[in-house]
């Protein structure tokens, strides 16, 4: 076998290792769309956003904004759910009980925004409060947010996995959701909104943006995450990526 041949099959060979080892995801993600109309424009362009997310790291995902999925059978061949927008009380009872226990399976849940959206003001008549999510939140209820706006998020825990290479302060446009106090107490904080660097609804002082419970295996709530462009910005970009990833360990 000449030189120029030898190099052709050893390409190939390599090329085929890659084609396998893309064939064969990490994880699976499903990622659960909010049908609300206010989050119509982040909705569109969060999809090539985890697309591009997922072909990157070497996770599979499926992006829906139908919660009939949100079932056991179906969820048995997902490591991760991504909420993304879509607000607790917009599932059924059944739907809520099939996702309670999908994390308390062990298995990774990232929030983004408006999933944190806890509190009985949102019920409708007749509908069960889901008391466990409010828990599973840290036990905070969400309080009306102030106007969009520019801020700046300070990175309090850079070591974890999930803040891990970010900066220590960025900015970005946000509605910088208000709880009835911080969950500090019972989660595990990596970072707050500078409430000097915008004007607040009811400042909190000490108010958390992004958390993980401890109390689960793999759980995390982003509060950010209202306008389309951050899909195009490199830090919620790396945030979203290794908050993904590391709910998929």
């Amino acid at each position: 076998m000449n030189a120029a041949l030898k190099h052709l099959v050893l390409s190939c060979f390599v090329m085929g290792l890659v084609v396998s080892a893309a064939a064969k995801p990490a994880f699976r993600v499903l990622a659960m769309l909010s049908g609300h109309p206010d989050h119509n424009k982040m909705m569109t362009a969060a999809k090539p956003f985890l697309e591009a997310l997922a072909a990157k790291n070497n996770f599979a995902i499926d992006i829906t904004a139908d919660t009939s999925l949100l079932n056991d059978a179906n969820l048995a061949q997902y490591q991760v759910i991504v909420q993304v927008q879509l607000a607790p009380f917009d599932m059924t009872r059944d739907q809520q009980d099939a996702m309670e226990r999908f994390i308390r399976q062990g298995k990774g849940w990232v929030g983004l925004h408006a999933a944190g959206l806890t509190g009985k003001d949102f019920l409708k008549p007749g509908a069960r409060y889901w008391q466990w999510f409010e828990d599973l939140m840290g036990g905070v209820i969400y309080s009306p947010h102030p106007a969009f706006q520019k801020g700046t998020v300070v990175v309090e825990d850079r070591k974890h996995p999930v803040t891990r290479n970010l900066p220590e302060r960025f900015e970005v446009p946000d509605e910088w959701y208000e709880f009835n106090k911080s969950p500090r107490s019972n989660v595990h904080v990596l970072a707050t909104a500078d409430e000097s660097t915008y004007k607040q609804n009811k400042p909190m002082g000490d108010h958390p943006i992004i958390w993980t419970n401890e109390h689960y295996h793999r759980v995390v709530y982003i509060a950010i995450g209202h306008d389309a462009s951050l899909c195009s910005d490199a830090n919620y970009g790396m945030l979203v990526r290794n908050a993904i990833l590391w709910a998929g360990e």
